[in-house]
């Protein structure tokens, strides 16, 4: 890369390539990791079975609906800088920090699963924030917020469901 391309500006944003890209890089990756979630989540609805089936499944649903919002908006963020996303199942998978799993789960694991997916996912959306913080990013800045409060109460719902009347009470 010439020492132009280094500073000159996005044409729509006022952002360098350099700032560009790493805005990209980080969105990337929160892109992959969020596709590897969806499709656990995705996944876990259909294999769900027992006495908490009716709830874990609908509310299985009504995440993944949630996510594959966010996922789209992450794209098209991505977009709006002027670059492509990652759009393979093979490049996601190099480049996700979560894994899938493979086992038959109960409800309880599946949903330790998810717990710990939003770990990765609030994590890497930190990491977005401070990179879009960098260089004054606000739509991004934004777009992330946003999806870090909608995680947070669903963190705590999920944590609920896992916490039995013995352990609430004490």
């Amino acid at each position: 890369m010439n020492s132009i391309e280094k500073t000159k500006p996005f044409a729509k944003l006022g952002f360098t390539h350099l700032e560009t890209a790493e805005i990209v890089s980080n969105l990337n990756k929160l892109l992959a990791s969020y596709h590897i979630h969806y499709q656990k989540i995705r996944n876990y609805h259909w294999s769900v079975v027992g006495p908490e089936f009716f709830d874990v499944h609908e509310k299985f649903e009504t995440q993944y609906n949630v996510v594959k919002l966010n996922i789209d908006e992450v794209a098209e963020r991505i977009r709006v800088f002027g670059k492509k996303p990652t759009g393979t199942l093979k490049e996601y998978l190099q480049e996700s920090e979560i894994t899938e799993t493979t086992t038959p789960l109960t409800a309880t694991q599946m949903v330790k699963e998810i717990l710990h997916d939003f770990e990765i996912l609030l994590h890497q959306m930190n990491k977005v924030i401070d990179a879009a913080e960098s260089i004054n990013d606000r739509g991004t800045d934004d777009m992330i917020r946003g999806f870090i409060v909608q995680m947070e109460k669903t963190h705590w719902m999920f944590t609920s469901f896992l916490k039995d009347e013995k352990s609430v009470l004490s």
